[in-house]
């Protein structure tokens, strides 16, 4: 049974929010500074936004595309104790619907070893979350992560060239990644982790631009799994609504991403505050800039997932599909209510 003494929201939130035009427009509901937000607008085309506090606020970077991080004056402007700011642009601010998935870390001294230090992080040992950023060298290496436990989820994407996302996830191996910005299948190459599995303090690099490129810049999120908190795993398609398959995570999930591992298939991404109800779970998707569509995919139920469609984007016959989520409630937990389903 899943066990934790914290409260999920309290290192992991989701927000939805309308904005409004103004040049200063303050969102709150988040229940904690943040270090990681990613924005995107439900009701229109518009850009997948993350920013964090290692590149610092107003800088962006898109999970859509392969844009280096830059600077968006009207975007995020700044985090305050309960939100953050956002400014006037049409991927953060203007008269359309957003959400917003906030992450806790906020440790910003005591990492050490490996091979490149990292210029500068925040990570929490509590959360099992890291955001680091660092100079490539070209040649294989190390980075500490600071999270006293083995990552089994890392998104990483060069902040100075535009080089793809690699996505490191514990279910295909270090040998393998995955294209956050496109619906690419996985890779079966070893130059993005050197097929080194991460440990309890780094994670492995290769000679690849995507994670180490010489003289390029990266940011990268890295998380461990947490009982009762976050877990990562995978499944296999039935093709059946009726008998789909169920996916045990321990917590009601709060946010939820799935991905095809054998097929072009989009990235999913689910939430536990847009409409609220079973089986009417709408996904946006994090290589694309399509507002949130409509087709119903899947329940969010108090220990899991269970998926209801056909749709080969989540159940394909014999599909294999990795899932990344974070709670909203435990099964049981000191200092949380128990969770129930939708």
């Amino acid at each position: 049974m899943a066990y934790i003494s914290f409260k999920p929201t309290d290192y992991f939130n989701t927000i939805l929010y309308t904005g409004n035009s103004g040049a200063s427009q303050a969102q709150t509901g988040v229940g904690f500074s943040a270090d990681w937000t990613w924005i995107k607008s439900r009701n229109s085309s518009e850009e997948n936004v993350l920013t964090d506090t290692v590149r610092g606020a107003t800088y962006w970077i898109r999970s859509n595309a392969t844009n280096a991080s830059a600077a968006l004056a009207t975007g995020l402007l700044s985090w305050q104790s309960d939100g953050f700011t956002v400014g006037n642009n049409g991927v953060v601010g203007t008269a359309n619907n957003y959400v917003a998935w906030n992450w806790k870390a906020g440790t910003t001294t005591g990492i050490s070893g490996g091979t490149i230090t990292p210029s500068a992080y925040s990570f929490n040992t509590t959360s099992g979350c890291s955001i680091l950023k660092w100079t490539g060298t070209g040649s294989a290496a190390t980075i500490p992560h600071g999270l006293g436990a083995a990552p089994g989820l890392i998104f990483c994407k060069s902040a100075t060239s535009t080089d793809n996302w690699a996505v490191y996830h514990k279910s295909i191996t270090a040998s393998k990644f995955l294209t956050l910005d496109t619906n690419e299948a996985q890779q079966s190459v070893t130059t993005a982790w050197n097929a080194i599995e991460p440990t309890s303090s780094v994670f492995s690099v290769g000679t690849s631009g995507r994670t180490n490129g010489s003289g390029n810049d990266y940011i990268a999120y890295a998380f461990a799994e947490k009982t009762g908190f976050s877990s990562f795993g995978k499944y296999q398609g039935t093709a059946s609504a009726a008998d789909g398959p169920f996916i045990y995570t321990g917590f009601k999930p709060a946010f939820l991403i799935i991905k095809r591992t054998d097929g072009t298939n989009d990235w999913m991404s689910y939430d536990n505050k847009r409409l609220g109800y079973n089986v009417d779970n709408n996904a946006l998707n994090p290589n694309l800039t399509d507002a949130a569509g409509s087709t119903d995919y899947l329940d969010i139920l108090s220990n899991g997932i269970r998926i209801r469609t056909t749709d080969s984007l989540v159940n394909a016959n014999g599909g294999n599909y990795v899932y990344m989520a974070w709670a909203a409630e435990p099964i049981v937990g000191s200092n949380a209510t128990p969770g129930v389903a939708r």
